[in-house]
């Protein structure tokens, strides 16, 4: 399953959705907030940058932001909401394609680094970032923590989410470090699921030891963990982390 296949203008134009989930003010006020904080008076370019649910706000936060995006119907629906000067992007692989310029900050937001489905890519990402850097520079990850534990023995898949109108299954292949997110989208008043819809998504995961080693291979050393925008503590319990690695200031 290929990512430009995957987000296609069908899960492009269902991807926004205005004041609630990822798009609800608790979540991307923090966000913002703390990238505003690790740009640091610079330039921020964001991976996969999709149709700017966090680029846009950042940008009108006074950071100027470029990205990265593969798929043209993602950046399409970004251009309904910013022109080319606003928000300029390359169209490309995160882990190869070349924004001009160099930046304070690299962020990649919402697990997208688990969309590249080998190590090898995902550490190519990971110097990717270290390229548009200047010395001192951060690359920010916002990233899930494999639920393994949550896994029955004998069984291959867990329940994520379950609540009116969405169901979130993952199947695993632990042999390969692959997951596939099942997402079903129904109506709750649809008593017989004739309206039910399913979009799936593969990942590569990575756990964080590791995502701190493709860092170290690419020239980073870790700067902070926490569990969320907010700064929260990361724990064994957290089911996800936001981490900042630094370059050095003297590279």
């Amino acid at each position: 399953m290929r990512q430009d296949d995957l987000w296609d203008s069908e899960a492009a134009q269902s991807y926004d959705t205005p004041g609630t989930g990822m798009f609800a003010d608790a979540v991307l006020k923090p966000t913002v907030a703390r990238l505003t904080e690790l740009a640091a008076g610079g330039r921020a370019l964001e991976f996969a940058i999709g149709t700017g649910r966090v680029a846009v706000p950042l940008a009108e936060a006074g950071v100027p932001v470029t990205g990265i995006e593969l798929s043209r119907p993602m950046l399409e629906q970004l251009r309904t909401k910013v022109d080319e000067q606003t928000i300029p992007v390359v169209v490309g692989d995160m882990a190869t394609a070349r924004a001009p310029g160099t930046f304070t900050l690299v962020y990649l937001v919402f697990n997208t680094i688990s969309n590249l489905l080998t190590q090898a890519e995902q550490v190519a990402c990971f110097r990717n970032a270290a390229s548009h850097l200047d010395a001192g520079g951060r690359f920010v990850i916002e990233l899930w923590v494999p639920e393994l534990r949550a896994l029955p023995p004998g069984r291959a898949a867990t329940v994520g989410t379950v609540e009116p109108g969405y169901l979130l299954i993952d199947t695993y292949d632990v042999l390969h470090q692959r997951v596939v997110s099942h997402h079903v989208t129904y109506s709750p008043a649809d008593g017989d699921g004739r309206d039910a819809r399913l979009f799936r998504s593969p990942h590569r995961y990575i756990w964080p030891a590791e995502l701190d080693l493709m860092a170290q291979l690419a020239g980073f050393e870790l700067e902070s963990r926490h569990a969320d925008w907010t700064g929260a503590p990361f724990t064994a319990e957290s089911p996800s982390h936001v981490s900042v690695y630094r370059l050095p200031a003297d590279r």
